[in-house]
């Protein structure tokens, strides 16, 4: 795989139980793409349920970038939570278990990794934090379920420019945060927004800044800072080797 490929786990590409379901996540996935392309990164989109867990987990450590996409609940055994509860809906605990093992892999490599919506509940799970199972407020009961959240940064600050105003929907949360990660956006309400590692390039947005109206100017900056990151890493090592 080229030095400049983003990977982009999401987790399948037919959903006949949930059509409209289906149409959201792949209008989120084509701007996500396009987002990927405009930092000078080239998408590949793979499914986490239905390819080989071997060739995920082998494109994902060979990518510049690993983005992980949004989707279904998280399954709750991952992390301790209650197997039913309210909209609970279908989980996908192969997509979720393989998954967890390319986050954890990338933070061992310090290459870098974005979580989106799904993906940062994930990359908390996948590092033992938990979450919050259902909450009001973020998402809408309407044809278009997408709210408007303003971000409060955090304090401490982080090196890549977080939006103002994003879109969410969202039914659950990060609820005790994983070691190694720190909450840098909350929104109004106090639910956490975006958090980022410790120590490797790796940032979680509960967000969605790869809604197809935002795309351009919200992910696409993260996207080529995540990336200028690596390449600034590999640089420095080459100097040092």
């Amino acid at each position: 795989m080229r030095q400049d490929t983003a990977l982009l786990i999401h987790v399948r590409t037919q959903r006949p139980h949930a059509p409209r379901f289906q149409a959201e996540l792949d209008a989120l996935n084509d701007a996500a793409a396009v987002a990927c392309e405009e930092a000078g990164l080239r998408p590949v989109l793979v499914p986490a349920a239905e390819a080989p867990a071997p060739q995920l987990l082998r494109a994902a450590a060979l990518a510049s970038v690993l983005v992980v996409l949004g989707g279904e609940d998280v399954t709750p055994a991952l992390y301790g939570g209650a197997s039913t509860y309210p909209g609970s809906g279908r989980h996908e605990p192969w997509a979720d278990e393989v998954t967890a093992a390319a986050i954890r892999a990338r933070i061992a490599a310090r290459t870098p990794l974005l979580g989106i919506c799904r993906g940062l509940q994930l990359l908390n799970v996948a590092l033992g934090g938990t979450l919050v199972q259902d909450m009001p407020g973020h998402t809408a009961a309407a044809r278009d379920p997408f709210v408007t959240t303003t971000l409060h940064p955090a304090r401490a600050g982080y090196p890549l420019d977080l939006p103002h105003e994003v879109r969410c929907t969202h039914h659950q949360a990060v609820g005790a945060l994983a070691p190694g990660l720190r909450v840098i956006a909350r929104a109004v309400d106090g639910t956490i927004e975006a958090v980022a590692h410790t120590a490797a390039p790796a940032l979680g947005v509960q967000f969605h800044p790869e809604h197809p109206k935002v795309a351009s100017a919200q992910l696409t900056p993260l996207l080529t800072g995540l990336n200028g990151a690596r390449m600034a890493h590999d640089a420095a090592r080459a100097t040092s080797a």
